[in-house]
């Protein structure tokens, strides 16, 4: 499939739900099982770049006017699971997300107020007749919310290093893949520990809600925490040492045995690391 643009786009983290095609009912699931046998297969950089590309005319188009049939594929214990992409509704998702994200004046200069307003009215009439929709993704940018690392393992992480000269397109990777079972696991253990050992604010706001997220899928699902582009943000050393995961278990496993000295020092480590990346957002 030929891409939009050769242009790599950073700068978003993923967290993607991978589901069996068993899950599925037909005529979906023979789709997905045909994708799956496909060699070429587009991938995240694909879909951003569509979608930066659909915000050049005039009037942009903020929201796909089709929804997309690509999906990401993985084969896991021999199971082939897919993550369908999703991305118009992802799309309209995002844009009610924007007004709290973007000063005024520049969200009307990309997208002015007449277009959010029709999207918007677009989404209010198509959520009524899929009222049980659902992205299988999940987008952050320039960051990855800690509630995500509680869901993974330091020993699930997978990280390689790509080429040295990232023009040729191999860039870095780094993720972690999980079995749902376990992902929930981890929720239903970090939230009792939390609430617990601390008020109720935007930590344990966040995990409810990624574990509600996470109830939505079938239970032999794979989830997976993928750097996505914030491997461009990051030095080669930086992406090395970088082991947030075991940090935030760290510093849960400290709350739950009353070490508060242990739990600060895990907090400081993973908020020093991760204001450094969000910082430069701001860069010139």
């Amino acid at each position: 499939m030929p891409k939009v643009s050769s242009v790599t786009v950073p700068y978003a983290s993923y967290l993607r739900v991978y589901e069996p095609l068993a899950a599925f009912p037909e005529p979906e699931r023979s789709h997905w099982e045909r994708y799956a046998q496909r060699r070429e297969r587009p991938s995240y950089q694909d879909e951003l770049r569509r979608s930066l590309a659909d915000l050049l005319p005039t009037p942009p188009v903020p929201v796909p006017v089709h929804e997309s049939d690509d999906a990401f594929v993985i084969e896991a214990d021999g199971v082939v699971c897919v993550c369908p992409w999703r991305t118009r509704l992802r799309g309209w998702q995002a844009l009610d997300e924007l007004p709290g994200r973007l000063p005024t004046p520049v969200l009307d200069a990309v997208l002015p107020p007449v277009v959010r307003r029709q999207s918007a009215a677009d989404y209010e009439r198509w959520l009524a007749r899929n009222p049980d929709a659902r992205p299988w993704i999940r987008t952050s940018t320039w960051q990855i919310p800690l509630n995500w690392f509680v869901l993974v393992s330091d020993e699930e992480r997978e990280y390689d290093k790509g080429a040295e000269d990232r023009d040729d397109g191999e860039a870095p990777v780094l993720r972690y893949r999980t079995p749902m079972v376990q992902a929930r696991r981890r929720v239903a253990r970090g939230l009792r520990t939390l609430r617990d050992t601390m008020d109720e604010g935007p930590l344990i706001d966040g995990l409810v809600d990624v574990g509600r997220w996470l109830e939505e899928f079938h239970p032999r699902s794979f989830v997976e925490l993928d750097y996505g582009g914030l491997v461009h943000a990051l030095s080669a050393e930086d992406l090395d040492g970088d082991h947030s995961a075991a940090d935030v278990a760290e510093g849960i496993a400290a709350l739950r045995r009353g070490d508060g000295d242990g739990a600060e020092a895990a907090y400081v480590r993973l908020t020093e690391r991760w204001r450094a990346v969000r910082d430069r957002q701001f860069a010139n």
